[in-house]
């Protein structure tokens, strides 16, 4: 199997042509530190004014840039020495008011907000984070007040769900049922006032089982659809695009272990059909033998010779500890050599595990050196 291509990060987050980095992958593999680590290097070594933007709700981000916390609004990192960058969480809901309120008046505004209907489907609408991503991201690039845009996408396969948002948000608004509501609202008539207008058994087995008033919050909210959403589904069809554009680079972020390497496998995959432009893998949490030239049979069979002999123990243990080494290392090289048979023209960086976690700018300081150096 031939060595994987070497993937410059650093080279990607220099250049000036990259504007959007998306860095995906499933939970626990590093994947919201790699993005805050690229985000600070790009700031710091290169003066691009950047902002990372984080999907995934865990608080470690902003723990680790120095901030109590983060929103929906980009948040000024202090501490970054000779660089801009910018930080915040996506906030779903609020950015779903955001739309509302630059498509329609005040008052139209508040009255969608306070639709039951419009508080259910902001709130936990299936597709709703993903298709808020799409709109945060398209907003963030009309700015156009950074050079750089770094996203840190959910844990899991849903990690690529925005790519199908734009599709699935034209299925919504073109259903059959949100069709028949708004066309009844247009003619003056809701489609609960038709259906109560009639005795049928239908008509009462709807009533009974989701009830007249919910027909009544749907139907006056699809009233509104139009107006105010009706440019949504253009802006995400766009935003899309954007994602295929070569300004973009995408990175899959694994650990050597086999959900995370088969999950890679799949995101570069569904990367590719889509023809998404991708960067290439960065491999965190990424284990190394110093001593590479001690096998880990002869190593246990010093340390069993050294306890025979009545020697120090302590030899004896670092010995063991060499060993259990070695076999790790061996496992991760057999884990990642699936990723690099199944896409071996796919560029790799390897990061290498940390004693501790990451908790503050020095610790992402060294994640990217230690990122741009593999």
């Amino acid at each position: 199997m031939k060595k994987p291509q070497h993937l410059d990060t650093d080279a990607l987050i220099a250049d000036p042509q990259t504007k959007v980095v998306v860095c995906c992958g499933s939970g626990g593999v590093g994947k919201t530190t790699t993005a805050a680590a690229l985000a600070l290097r790009a700031a710091e070594k290169h003066g691009r004014r950047t902002v990372v933007l984080t999907i995934d709700p865990a608080k470690r981000l902003a723990q680790s840039l120095g901030l109590a916390e983060l929103d929906n609004t980009p948040r000024r990192v202090e501490k970054v020495v000779d660089g801009s960058l910018d930080a915040m969480m996506l906030d779903m809901k609020r950015t779903f008011d955001e739309v509302v309120l630059s498509h329609t008046t005040r008052e139209q505004a508040e009255e969608i907000f306070a639709n039951p209907f419009y508080q259910a489907m902001s709130g936990t609408f299936a597709g709703t984070q993903e298709y808020m991503a799409m709109e945060k991201l398209a907003q963030l690039r009309a700015e156009d007040r950074w050079d750089l845009i770094v996203v840190d996408t959910p844990p899991s396969r849903s990690a690529l769900d925005f790519l199908d948002a734009p599709a699935r948000l034209a299925r919504f608004l073109d259903g059959r049922m949100l069709r028949l509501l708004t066309s009844s609202s247009r003619g003056g008539h809701s489609m609960f006032s038709l259906m109560t207008s009639s005795m049928s058994f239908f008509t009462r087995a709807i009533n009974k089982v989701i009830g007249g008033r919910m027909l009544s919050d749907i139907a006056t909210f699809a009233a509104s659809l139009d107006s105010t959403f009706g440019g949504f589904r253009t802006r995400a069809e766009a935003t899309f695009r954007a994602l295929q554009d070569q300004q973009t680079a995408f990175l899959v972020v694994a650990a050597p272990e086999p959900d995370a390497i088969r999950e890679a496998v799949y995101f570069t995959r569904r990367l590719t059909e889509e023809r998404m432009p991708l960067a290439g893998l960065v491999l965190n949490r990424s284990h190394s033998v110093p001593a590479s030239g001690l096998s880990a049979q002869r190593a246990l069979g010093a340390a069993e010779g050294l306890e025979a002999d009545g020697s120090v123990s302590s030899t004896a243990d670092v010995l063991r500890i060499h060993a259990r080494l070695v076999s790790q290392v061996a496992t991760e090289t057999r884990i990642a050599a699936r990723y690099t048979a199944a896409c071996p023209d796919v560029p790799q960086a390897r990061v290498p595990a940390f004693a501790a976690d990451v908790h503050d700018l020095e610790d992402l300081r060294a994640v990217a050196e230690a990122l741009i150096n593999r």
